[in-house]
């Protein structure tokens, strides 16, 4: 197969015994070198592509955006000097084949020209290949309905459309990032420390725990020593006491306080006296193998942790109870419910802070398609986005999903899920949207009602108070009318209020 002009129509090499050239030879006549309309370099419609071609290198795309994956080196990948291959390769391009330039485009960039003497036929990447129609990205292939996202399924309910028009395509699940422009969305502002409890001030582990054992010791105890290390004292200069205590008089310090102390105030000096992580590990086994599951426990602690606590947890469980944190949760639940926790215990959750919102559209469509508008609910869908997406981008997820449909994505669930599946998905919902006001709520309910629930109770004031017990006090005010301090005072009693007072931190 010849392309049009090349090699020259009449030939070139020259007639022999000619020179000059006769008729024919050397220049080319027309239709000859250089080549004639149609021929080089390429007429509209040809390289590069036009729009809606495959694929339009915006900007932001491959390679990925800051934090993507992987990063690209400057000039492509891999560049050897000059191209690949070097002269001599085909095409016979000057400097090889391709040329990248490491300021723009992607993999590759495009060679200086096409394809000598009037180019090949236009197909990938400038558009369809000859007398085929525009198919994907542009549209449905033929005599195929217009699908998602551009389109319902048969059978199924329009998608409701975003103001401005709806989003590009979904990308392959559950990978994202790249491809489209990456937009903040409502970064965190960094509001400082949030904490209560802070560093005490030339706190020394040897001289506190003197002052321990002088309060256990002989007849009676001095709760209010007690009280006053533990309460003053940031939780790395408390875990220290245990060795401290161990080094000085030989004893065990949670063995002494056990002895000497009583009910909810024993619990709650032990567990100020763990690090965080042991901490949530031992609430996690009291949640599975207690009398009864606590779902609510579980989901507290592995929705709201980030993924390096979620990983030195399974090693604690592993190492204090000689079993996988997933193969207790296995065993003690059941149904999509299992497969939130087994997922969210992976401690595999993105954790980049910037936002795509194109991608954040798609996946509020996804999880439209996958309920309010699909006969039954694709759980699956549900766990796949909240279980392995970032806080961010979730965040502008629900923002999305509540344009998109006119619902809130809380409601939706509630409608779509029922029993410890739908409590789970709203948990972690409610968890990742607003964190302070979450713990806000399983406070309130920890004391609402007849009785307290001390293990919430203890569990979020020791965990949150170095963590944002400032923002969780505001919200519960603003929630509840009062302020938090005041609830506590109102709902406990003893030694056992004056140390959660402590956490608290102050009335609001």
């Amino acid at each position: 197969m010849s392309y049009p002009g090349y090699p020259p129509s009449g030939g070139y090499a020259p007639q022999p015994g000619a020179y000059p050239p006769q008729a024919g030879g050397y220049p080319p006549q027309a239709g000859g070198y250089p080549p004639q309309a149609g021929g080089y370099p390429p007429q509209a419609g040809g390289y590069p592509p036009q729009a809606g071609g495959y694929p339009s290198q915006q900007a932001g795309g491959y390679p990925p955006q800051a934090g993507g994956y992987p990063s690209q080196q400057a000039g492509g990948y891999p560049q050897p000097g000059g191209g690949f291959p070097q002269g001599g390769g085909f095409p016979p391009q000057a400097g090889g084949y391709p040329s990248m330039p490491p300021a723009q485009g992607g993999w590759g960039g495009a060679p200086a020209g096409g394809m000598p003497g009037g180019g090949m036929p236009q197909g990938y990447p400038g558009g369809p290949a000859p007398g085929q129609p525009q198919g994907y990205p542009g549209g449905p292939a033929p005599g195929q309905p217009q699908g998602y996202p551009g389109g319902p399924a048969p059978g199924q309910q329009p998608m409701p459309g975003y103001p401005g028009g709806a989003p590009a395509p979904n990308p392959s699940m559950p990978g994202y990032g790249g491809g489209v422009p990456a937009t903040p969305y409502s970064p965190a502002i960094n509001r400082g420390y949030r904490g209560v409890i802070k560093d005490y001030p030339g706190a020394d582990p040897l001289r506190d725990v003197e002052v321990l054992r002088k309060a256990m010791k002989g007849f009676g105890t001095d709760e209010a020593a007690i009280i006053e290390i533990l309460g003053s004292r940031s939780n790395k200069q408390r875990v220290p006491m245990v060795a401290a205590y161990k080094t000085t008089y030989g004893k065990d310090l949670f063995h002494d306080l056990k002895s000497e102390l009583t009910g909810n105030f024993e619990k709650l000096a032990i567990a100020m006296l763990q690090t965080p992580t042991r901490f949530d590990a031992s609430q996690l086994k009291e949640a599975i193998v207690g009398a009864g599951t606590d779902e609510a426990c579980l989901i507290e602690i592995l929705s709201s942790r980030s993924n390096a606590e979620i990983r030195e947890i399974n090693q604690i469980y592993k190492n204090e109870y000689g079993k996988k944190l997933e193969d207790a949760i296995i065993n003690d639940t059941s149904g999509h419910f299992r497969r939130l926790l087994v997922s969210l215990c992976q401690g595999n959750r993105d954790e980049r802070e910037q936002v795509d919102i194109n991608m954040a559209k798609q996946d509020a469509q996804k999880l439209y398609a996958a309920g309010e508008n699909k006969v039954g609910t694709d759980e699956s869908q549900f766990n796949a986005i909240m279980c392995s997406r970032s806080k961010p981008h979730l965040r502008a997820v629900f923002n999305e999903y509540q344009q998109m449909s006119g619902r809130d994505i809380v409601k939706s669930i509630c409608r779509e899920m029922s029993g410890n599946v739908e409590d789970g998905m709203v948990a972690v919902v409610k968890c990742i949207r607003n964190t302070p006001e979450y713990f806000a709520e399983r406070l309130h309910k920890s004391m609402a009602g007849a009785g307290t629930k001390d293990r919430t109770l203890i569990r979020v004031m020791v965990t949150r108070s170095e963590v944002d017990m400032l923002d969780i006090r505001e919200a519960y005010q603003k929630a509840y009318g009062k302020s938090l301090y005041t609830a506590i005072s109102g709902d406990t009693s003893g030694d056992y209020k004056k140390l959660l007072l402590k956490l608290c931190g102050g009335s609001d």
